[in-house]
């Protein structure tokens, strides 16, 4: 194959419903459990029969874990702690889930 000039390259993606999207800065997948965070990705958008995909191209620069706080757990925090949904749920974030932690952090200096 013969080399292309940029130029070329991107008439040759223009023809056939490829383009890049330019100034993306990162790509989360989310999935139940978990992200996938890609910074600084190179994404190319390709149009095909009305649908259109998504290529990404870059390395994964982190994973993280997702922390799913049961609704029963906020509830008991809000009632404990006397304190509204938002902060109950933010103190069951800090605490990774530790309702016992979360009400006395709450609690602390009432």
């Amino acid at each position: 194959m013969l080399p292309m000039n940029p130029k070329q390259l991107r008439k040759l993606m223009k023809q056939i419903n490829m383009e890049e999207l330019e100034g993306v800065s990162e790509v989360i997948i989310r999935m139940g459990d978990r992200e996938i965070i890609i910074k600084n990705p190179t994404v190319t958008v390709i149009k095909a029969m009305g649908e259109k995909s998504y290529q990404i191209l870059g390395g994964v620069e982190e994973v993280r874990e997702l922390l799913k706080i049961p609704e029963e757990d906020i509830r008991l925090v809000m009632e404990q702690a006397g304190v509204d949904y938002e902060t109950a749920k933010r103190a069951l974030e800090e605490t990774k889930g530790d309702i016992a932690e979360a009400i006395i952090r709450l609690t602390e200096g009432q």
